[in-house]
């Protein structure tokens, strides 16, 4: 059974950092990622890493997060830097196996003064 854990997500005031982590288990993953979803809006793509640590950013997030991955312990983790409120949403982590994509349950990241 695939399961995928996130921790790290909280308040936060613009310009600060916050770090994700997410640990998946049950499986042998390839691409693992994040997407957000704001209130009332769609969820969108921020960052994603393949298994050999390619990484791909959202152009809203390009230079301000950093994805890093630990494929021995199935760990995906997203550093995000100078925050700002528009970066509020609540943040799923992602992992792959081949084309099927698996979830998990979502950790809520709040930027404001």
């Amino acid at each position: 059974q695939v399961q995928l854990v996130e921790s790290g997500g909280g308040l936060v005031q613009p310009g600060g950092s916050l770090t994700l982590s997410c640990v998946a288990s049950g499986g042998v993953f390839s691409g693992m990622g994040w997407y957000r979803q704001a209130p009332g809006k769609q969820r969108d793509f921020v960052a994603r890493t393949v298994i050999d640590g390619a990484a791909y950013y959202a152009v809203s997030v390009k230079g301000r997060f950093t994805i890093s991955r630990d494929n021995a312990k199935n760990t995906v983790t997203l550093l995000m830097n100078s925050l700002k409120p528009e970066d509020t949403a609540v943040y799923y982590c992602y992992a792959m196996i081949g084309a099927q994509y698996y979830w998990g349950q979502g950790t809520q990241v709040t930027v404001s003064s």
